[in-house]
């Protein structure tokens, strides 16, 4: 009894240093029968038709009517009676009111001419167009039911961990209601659909027709909106995508309030901060959105706000990378004037910025696409540039504006530095390490004395189809 006691005794130590569960960890559920009876109700689906007006047909020979060949060019080319087409499409998406406002994905109902939805039960509905948004892919409907529906609502998305259990329902391939579950698999992925990427991946079964549908949480909260799959085959592959549900939250909030998604803007282009860059800039750190180019008489212009400078918070949130500070300037109420927190040639500052609305025809504030040298070579062999002056025949050859300052790059070695960093011919060099430069020789001889002076990392500011671009080269 006593050594079983003293067994106890270093177990009840012992097990919590090797086996102790996380924070708020939850075990795998028995069954997702409960979640799934209380949640069906509140997921619909969402039918389309849009007619088609007729193609133009070429003309064609004339041929024996009821010819095999008749029939081959009806298969290829289609009726040609003139007769418009109509074609249908199948979706899915969520209720988050009871009086019938409707959440789904905006390529669910895009170009639609006429927009059904059928509730759990079987009910059918004609749905109309409250708002959508193109950017983040997500849209609004609204149905006129004759008693409240039963309805769901958003979750904190953030609070999702990588390994937590999500449960999917959609219409997939219109099939019917189905519930399928997984775990969130990452978090904050960027497939390139949109400027506002920052989706969730999740490993339970999505398929076309899932579309617009909801990802829930295991407390029933939408924390996602089924949106995205890769697929070589066109079916699931255990990897799905959902927009996640603080970012879906405020823009349908805006759809109900004023049919568009209404977005803060302070006129900036930013870019990855890279190693390279971070070294030519002397920021110590590659965490946070570089700014390339100001707009003028923007809000980041009104602000004091300069090209090099380091946005590394706004508004009280920290910016950890060039993703972030488009989806929080984005999220910030128009007209507010916030603190942005940046380093500006190493040393910390903030300014006041008042946020301005992203116009139709502005672009977001977004990134920018972005061995050791032989003995005896120049700077800019080394770096595998050729550069040449500005003139009309380069302006003209390479279609570089008027308003351009700098030197050109007239060609690029495949297998010099530069071309690693994508510098292509017709890049125009504005700066080297904040200094204009209006001349090769000029270029040549700030990258001599640069080389002597012990420097690693040369950072170069270039302008591209008008747009400016940091590119930080590694001399040695």
């Amino acid at each position: 009894m006593r050594i079983f006691k003293v067994l106890c005794a270093i177990l009840a130590v012992s097990v919590p240093l090797w086996a102790a569960a996380p924070a708020l960890a939850r075990p795998a559920p028995d069954s997702f029968a409960d979640l799934a009876d209380k949640l069906l109700p509140t997921v619909v689906n969402i039918a389309t038709s849009q007619t088609l007006k007729p193609r133009a047909q070429p003309n064609l020979p004339k041929l024996p009517p009821g010819s095999p060949l008749e029939d081959l060019f009806k298969n290829f080319l289609g009726p040609r009676d003139g007769q418009p087409r109509h074609v249908t499409s199948l979706g899915s998406g969520f209720i988050i009111d009871p009086s019938g406002y409707i959440v789904t994905n905006n390529h669910v109902i895009e170009d639609s001419d006429q927009i059904t939805v059928t509730l759990n039960d079987g009910t059918e509905m004609p749905a109309k167009l409250v708002g959508r948004d193109t950017k983040t892919d997500l849209a609004l409907l609204k149905v006129s039911p004759r008693k409240p529906l039963p309805a769901t609502h958003f979750g904190d998305s953030d609070k999702a961990r990588i390994g937590d259990w999500v449960m999917a329902i959609g219409d997939p391939f219109g099939i019917g209601s189905t519930v399928t579950a997984g775990i969130v698999s990452a978090r904050n992925r960027n497939i390139n659909a949109g400027p506002y990427d920052d989706f969730i991946q999740t490993d339970a079964p999505i398929n076309r027709g899932n579309s617009g549908g909801p990802l829930f949480d295991m407390d029933g909260n939408v924390i996602g909106i089924n949106s995205q799959i890769f697929s070589p085959s066109g079916g699931s592959v255990g990897i799905g995508f959902a927009i996640p549900a603080n970012l879906a939250r405020e823009v349908v909030g805006q759809l109900r309030k004023y049919g568009v998604a209404r977005r803060g803007w302070i006129g900036v282009r930013i870019q990855t901060v890279t190693p390279e860059i971070a070294e030519g800039l002397n920021l110590g750190s590659n965490r946070g959105a570089l700014i390339a180019d100001v707009t003028a008489g923007g809000p980041a212009a009104r602000a004091g706000l300069q090209n090099g400078d380091l946005v590394t918070g706004f508004d009280g949130k920290p910016v950890a990378d060039d993703r972030a500070l488009p989806r929080i300037v984005a999220d910030t109420p128009i007209g507010k004037t916030v603190n942005i927190d940046l380093l500006r040639r190493g040393h910390k500052a903030t300014l006041r910025i008042t946020v301005q609305k992203l116009a139709d025809d502005s672009k977001p504030d977004k990134p920018a696409k972005s061995a050791p040298p032989p003995k005896g070579k120049s700077p800019l062999s080394r770096l595998g540039l050729t550069l040449g002056q500005l003139d009309g025949a380069t302006r003209a050859k390479f279609k570089i504006g008027g308003n351009v300052k700098g030197v050109l790059v007239a060609s690029v070695d495949p297998s010099g530095a530069a071309a690693e960093k994508n510098v292509r011919p017709g890049d125009v060099i504005v700066e080297i390490s904040g200094q204009a430069v209006s001349s090769p020789d000029e270029v040549s001889k700030r990258l001599d004395a640069d080389i002597k002076a012990g420097k690693k990392v040369e950072l170069f500011l270039i302008s591209r189809g008008g747009n400016l671009t940091y590119v930080g080269l590694r001399l040695s």
